[in-house]
């Protein structure tokens, strides 16, 4: 990540940027947009979607309060997508 400052350009992943103090929003010259079919997923094993302590994560992780921290602390770098795989899969994901 710190080889950028010795190059004319770099393709860096944003959480890399956003380590080493580059506002991917402000400091790219291309990025991503928000359609982008790149995100994190929680997964687990067939059969323990519904175990109480992963339901408390999702909850946890898909709340109003995550989703505030995402947009305060990451600026625009980081966008929060909470959808199930059901509103997934009726939108035309692919998992």
């Amino acid at each position: 990540p710190l080889a950028y400052q010795d190059a004319d350009g770099a393709v860096i992943n944003g959480n890399y940027a956003i380590e080493h103090g580059l506002n991917p929003v402000k400091d790219a010259i291309v990025i991503e947009g928000s359609s982008s079919p790149y995100v994190n997923i929680v997964a687990v094993k067939d059969g323990r979607a519904n175990e109480e302590a992963l339901q408390k994560l999702l909850k946890a992780l898909q709340s109003d309060k995550i989703k505030t921290f995402i947009e305060d602390k990451y600026d625009g770098a980081v966008i929060p997508a909470f959808q199930s795989k059901e509103t997934a899969d009726k939108l035309g994901a692919d998992y």
